[in-house]
């Protein structure tokens, strides 16, 4: 299995690859897939699970694909780009873990031909396309960051319309390729990519509501850090649920319910104030850089942590429960809602649902709802107006 790499300029050829709006040549976007092949059952042991991903150079992609390097579970890491792949691979490859890295796409000179115009692909549209369709193929497990990065002063709804179309068409080609694969959806705002790619998975014919996950486990990852420093309890064992969405208000922290326990060493004025820097944990680090970039880094441990929990479930281990984004009626007023799942190797087993939630936790929870709806029906709306 692979491991792809991409960074992907929106250049010409790429809006033929991806079916895109037609945007300005300057903009970047970041595509990233984390497919998980599994060996055949007779082969399958505690130590190999083969990975592939296609992802963004830098940002998440790069140490999303060290910390999977690293990982015991991943087999083989075949990186993916627009170009350059074949060196991020070189790189990766030097790393004394047991798991292969191989490189996939154009070199630079493919891209862009020699000093003499000599080695460029010609129809560059078509080379990767094949790639593509190929890295896809058979994939057990695909993740899906992509889109532009946030700046100074958006919110995350504010990259809607190009990630909408993004989020569309991957699931088209999932649909095509790999229409029983686990997804896990980080590309924002998630509140709404996640309907649109599960509705247009409907009108291909082949959605399944227990394999489509919105990725919201950088909440959880903020909210353990946060609130293990305020209530001095150790961050290693520490657990908060977060429920709702992944997006300001939406992003609901169940505080009353961390284990260890931990509400009752901290002030109200304490909860509010995590409360609030959780939900607003990644404008915190896009004004931190200053408009440099997004949470990429505790981005790539958190997707990490996500997606080798989706291995683990599809190898057959019990027990494991995640917060992700699903499709469900725990909350009527919501077809989406993130809560704690169970998943095993069919998707998700059960949905453990909200859980008790104190007054202030309710209030937060009217708030949330009050957030998500609007995003989950436009990005249902969406789809239907662009099928």
């Amino acid at each position: 299995s692979l491991l792809y790499d991409a960074l992907v300029f929106l250049t010409p050829m790429a809006l033929v690859f991806f079916h895109l709006l037609p945007l300005s040549l300057t903009t970047s976007f970041f595509f990233f897939f984390l497919m998980i092949r599994r060996p055949p059952r007779s082969t399958l042991s505690s130590s190999s699970a083969a990975s592939d991903v296609y992802k963004r150079q830098g940002g998440i992609g790069q140490p999303l694909s060290l910390l999977l390097k690293q990982n015991s579970l991943v087999s083989h890491v075949s990186v993916f780009d627009l170009v350059g792949a074949p060196g991020v691979a070189a790189d990766l490859s030097h790393i004394n873990t047991p798991a292969k890295v191989t490189g996939h796409g154009m070199t630079l000179t493919q891209f862009n031909g020699d000093a003499d115009g000599n080695g460029k692909v010609e129809d560059q549209a078509a080379f990767q396309a094949v790639a593509f369709d190929e890295a896809l193929t058979g994939c057990d497990v695909v993740v899906i960051p992509a889109g532009v990065p946030r700046k100074p002063g958006m919110t995350r709804q504010d990259l809607f319309s190009v990630n909408a179309t993004l989020n569309m068409n991957f699931a088209k080609a999932v649909a095509k390729n790999c229409p029983k694969a686990f997804i896990a959806i980080i590309s924002n705002p998630v509140n709404s990519t996640v309907p649109i790619f599960a509705e247009q998975m409907k009108i291909e014919g082949c959605y399944d509501p227990k394999r489509i996950f919105g990725v919201t486990t950088l909440d959880i990852v903020r909210a353990n850090t946060f609130i293990a420093e305020a209530a001095g309890v150790d961050v290693n064992q520490i657990n908060v649920p977060v429920i709702g969405g992944h997006a300001g208000a939406s992003i609901l922290p169940v505080i009353s319910r961390t284990t260890p326990e931990a509400k009752s060493k901290l002030s109200q004025e304490q909860v509010e104030a995590l409360t609030d820097r959780i939900q607003n944990g990644g404008t915190e680090v896009v004004a931190a850089k200053a408009g440099a970039g997004s949470a990429t880094l505790s981005m790539a441990k958190a997707g990490a942590d996500f997606a080798i929990s989706l291995v683990r479930a599809q190898k057959g281990e019990k027990g494991v429960v995640q917060c992700a984004y699903v499709e469900s009626d725990v909350v009527p007023e919501c077809k989406w809602f993130s809560t704690e799942v169970e998943i095993g190797t069919e998707g998700i087993v059960k949905n453990l649902g909200l859980g008790e939630l104190d007054e202030y936790e309710q209030k937060l929870l009217d708030e949330a709802i009050a957030e998500l709806k609007p995003s989950i029906d436009e990005g249902i709306a969406f789809v239907a107006e662009n099928n």
